[in-house]
């Protein structure tokens, strides 16, 4: 029998409704279940399992590899005039010599007494081992030592050849401007660079100890040097040689001048005079060699003086951050013997 219009929408619409109360009373019965298991879920699994939906939705964070971090805080000190360490400990190389110019070993710790502006401090650590120590040889190629620029190669090599594996030396030369030509390495060759240098007309002898001093800074090694081979001439630097030598006092380091200018009376006195206070005022030596074997001798002492060196420190009762010059004194036990070390540091200023 013919059904009328209406008659067949109001079936499809109970259809759809009856289709619907089914699908919705399946997902009830889903969602009872789940909610059955996950009452069985132990805590750690509870636990497991918001841990992974919260790294699936929250994005890692970024983070700056460490190595970058070491080298902006490196940058950082470099550009500050100021060490910081220096304000809490000072770091003192000593060399102790008998009646004969003969190192002395095996001394204590007791054998040294420590005076900061005449005030006796209290020494916080001490070695007398044979510790490695860093290097740096600058290497004059200006103008003036145009005819003695064979002879400093032969006295830097010399050098290297005294130095003990795991002593630790780098190459500079300086003109103009100051180029390092070997980074810090036990190797034991001039770089082949060395060998193709050509003198130009400027010295910028202050800025080479500066850079020098600046670099081994970054050193971990307590023990260290500047080996200048020069004739003394300044004319180019943008530090004056005070500046430069306080930098050098900031990091421990001793300076070793090798004058190697003309003898006699055409020595520029004013560049020996440089030279001799960077020697003097940093505990070191100035050597006034003609070359030949002297220069040669002096050299190999150089590399074994710093290998026997007495390395003591202390924490100054003075904590005033005025700027101002701190004089360093060490006496010894016995007096048959004689010590050398800096003669002072500069303050740091607030």
């Amino acid at each position: 029998m013919p059904q009328h219009p209406g008659q067949t929408i109001h079936r499809r619409t109970i259809s759809a409704v009856v289709l619907l109360l089914a699908f919705i009373f399946s997902i009830s019965i889903s969602l009872a279940g789940g909610l059955l298991n996950l009452g069985g879920t132990s805590a750690a699994s509870k636990q497991d399992q918001a841990v992974r939906l919260e790294a699936a939705l929250v994005p890692p964070r970024r983070t700056s590899p460490p190595s970058k971090q070491v080298e902006n805080v490196s940058v950082a000190q470099d550009q500050d005039d100021v060490i910081k360490v220096s304000t809490d400990l000072v770091v003192v190389n000593a060399t102790v010599l008998d009646k004969e110019g003969k190192f002395v070993p095996r001394l204590k710790r007791t054998d040294f007494q420590v005076f900061e502006d005449g005030a006796e401090q209290k020494i916080a650590s001490f070695s007398a081992e044979e510790t490695p120590f860093a290097a740096a040889i600058l290497l004059d190629t200006s103008g003036s030592m145009e005819s003695r620029l064979t002879l400093g190669r032969g006295a830097a090599i010399r050098f290297l050849d005294g130095l003990r594996d795991e002593d630790v030396a780098a190459v500079y030369n300086f003109d103009v401007k100051v180029e390092q030509i070997q980074d810090f390495s036990p190797g034991r060759d001039l770089p082949a660079k060395a060998f193709t240098l050509k003198t130009r007309n400027m010295t910028s002898l202050n800025d080479a100890v500066l850079q020098a001093a600046v670099d081994l800074g970054k050193r971990e090694e307590k023990r260290r040097a500047i080996v200048v081979l020069s004739d003394g001439g300044e004319n180019s630097s943008r530090a004056s040689s005070d500046k430069a030598l306080e930098r050098a006092l900031q990091t421990g380091a001793t300076i070793y001048s090798v004058n190697m200018g003309e003898q006699g009376a055409q020595r520029d006195i004013l560049a020996s005079g440089i030279l001799r206070n960077f020697a003097e005022k940093s505990g070191g030596r100035y050597i006034d060699s003609p070359g030949g074997q002297t220069l040669r001798d002096a050299f190999a002492s150089i590399a074994e003086e710093l290998g026997h060196q007495y390395t003591i420190a202390y924490r100054p009762t003075n904590h005033t951050h005025d700027g101002k010059w701190r004089a360093i004194g060490l006496k010894l036990s016995r007096a048959d013997l004689a010590v050398r070390t800096r003669k002072g540091y500069k303050a740091p200023k607030s």
